[in-house]
């Protein structure tokens, strides 16, 4: 495995553990409420019993799967919460949907949800993410919309949480995803669900941060590191595909530097030069033979001395 490769897959170990970056899961639904959402009890992830990390070295992941030590509900029964890692020692693409491009410096996290009975009909998923940025650095959400959907189709925005120094343009490192998650383990476009990210907001001083969080910045995490919120939601109004599969699977790319940007593959030029150049070739076939017809017209009549 290359070093970029292994120390992305640290950083995805420590945002998986609910450490850096993943912190709660919430549960809300939007039909009839008085305030328009009704949201459940949280699930906080620093409450819930970790299985041991299972690790494949063949193909290059871990996983990490949990539940709420406490459920008097009974929601995660018969279901849990995971954190899926993959590693890369190559630039490439993922083969499954949403097929992020990567490099060898990132790693993919996926976050699954598995057999998780909903608390309210229709309700809906969001998992609050947490970034933490050392004295120097800064966060920001960008949105990018392409037309090309051959790697994920009919999805057409990108979304980058991209961590930069003050007064550069360079990036120090990126969290990477499309606008969708998929309610089954072989995603097809059908099994899309919609994903929604709300905008960062500065969160200094009201999010508890875990002891691996604190060791890592020391006593800097509370005097000068900034700590930024994100809320990303997943489902439509009303959340049919989560309730029919009871799956859910996000992925997102994590790693250092610029993130990787799809280009138009060879394939999608060839169709979009002949979906071009075919009217444009049959309008000046149309004109060289109008003006043929024209001549020959003028060439009947005999020349008048």
């Amino acid at each position: 495995m290359a070093a970029g490769a292994g120390l992305a897959l640290l950083a995805a170990l420590l945002a998986a553990a609910g450490a850096e970056r993943s912190r709660e899961l919430f549960e809300f639904s939007e039909a009839k409420a008085p305030s328009g959402e009704l949201f459940y009890p949280a699930y906080d992830l620093a409450e819930f019993s970790w299985d041991s990390l299972r690790l494949n070295r063949t193909a290059l992941t871990a996983e990490l799967r949990g539940a709420p030590a406490a459920d008097p509900g009974g929601a995660f029964s018969n279901g849990s919460l995971a954190f899926r890692l993959t590693a890369y020692s190559s630039a490439g693409r993922a083969a499954r949907l949403p097929r992020l491009l990567h490099s060898a410096e990132s790693c993919q996290l996926q976050f699954l949800l598995a057999g998780v009975a909903p608390r309210g009909n229709g309700s809906r998923f969001l998992l609050q993410l947490a970034t933490v940025e050392a004295p120097g650095a800064a966060r920001s959400l960008r949105s990018r919309r392409s037309i090309d959907d051959e790697y994920t189709p009919s999805i057409f925005q990108v979304l980058s949480l991209l961590a930069q120094p003050h007064n550069s343009s360079s990036v120090l490192g990126f969290l990477q995803w499309k606008a969708t998650a998929y309610g089954s383990p072989s995603p097809r476009r059908e099994d899309g669900i919609q994903c929604r990210a709300g905008g960062l907001q500065v969160a200094n001083g009201t999010l508890p941060m875990a002891s691996v969080v604190q060791a890592y910045f020391g006593e800097s995490l509370g005097s000068s590191c900034t700590i930024s919120a994100l809320n990303v939601s997943f489902g439509g109004e009303e959340g049919e595909v989560y309730q029919e599969k009871r799956y859910l699977s996000w992925s997102v790319l994590l790693g250092f530097g610029e993130p990787p940007r799809d280009t138009f593959s060879p394939l999608v030029i060839s169709i979009a030069a002949v979906a071009l150049g075919t009217p444009l070739a049959m309008l000046l076939l149309g004109s060289c033979l109008l003006l043929l017809a024209r001549r020959r017209r003028y060439s009947e009549y005999e020349p008048i001395n």
